[in-house]
């Protein structure tokens, strides 16, 4: 079992992390990856140890230490500022694992991660899960659910999206989808996936 400690003795279990587990497949050793929003430094943490030349940015500096204690290499900021000081194709791989719905200007930044990044690693919540739908539903209200924990005022998603619409999104915008992946808690899942899937997972590139 891979546990990873992180402040206040919480535990990371990647039995319980199906999109860290997946992204580790995708990324071959030696390779460089830019991880946007990387957190606590879990993802980083997996691929340093598999060779990957990684570094992260990340602008919570609780997070920040953390990640320093681990010895990983991570550049204090926002990526609402930009991403302008960073060369073309600088990167193989750009990825932003939850982090897409909580930034201002998503658009725009995919499109700068496109040009900085041959490829593109999307992971974002599932806003049209059952759970979520359900809620609604029921009671006429913003949902609070375990993929969704937030109230409406202290949530720091900005954006709410689906499957669906980031697949629509790619299309509007002509960018290549690669791959795509849905995981529940504990495992990839392929059965109606814009229902049931909590995390959705794309691989994506400009078009040439």
């Amino acid at each position: 079992m891979n546990v990873f400690n992180q402040k206040n003795s919480i535990d990371i279990d990647l039995t319980n992390r199906p999109d860290i587990s997946y992204i580790a497949q995708l990324i071959k050793s030696g390779e460089r990856v830019l991880d946007l929003g990387c957190g606590f430094g879990e993802l980083m943490l997996v691929l340093k140890r598999k060779g990957v030349k990684v570094q992260g940015i990340e602008k919570d500096d609780q997070c920040i230490i953390q990640c320093v204690k681990r010895g990983l290499y991570v550049h204090h900021g926002d990526i609402d500022d930009g991403l302008q000081h960073h060369l073309d194709k600088s990167f193989d791989f750009v990825i932003l694992n939850q982090t897409i719905q909580q930034t201002l200007n998503p658009g725009e930044i995919i499109k700068e991660c496109l040009r900085i990044g041959k490829k593109v690693i999307i992971v974002f919540p599932n806003f049209s899960h059952w759970q979520i739908r359900m809620s609604i539903l029921l009671s006429g209200k913003t949902p609070v659910t375990d993929l969704m924990p937030f109230r409406w005022y202290d949530t720091p998603n900005l954006h709410f999206l689906s499957n669906q619409d980031f697949a629509d999104f790619c299309e509007i915008q002509k960018i290549n989808v690669l791959k795509t992946a849905s995981f529940n808690d504990k495992r990839e899942i392929h059965v109606f996936p814009n229902l049931f899937a909590k995390l959705t997972l794309f691989l994506i590139q400009a078009s040439s």
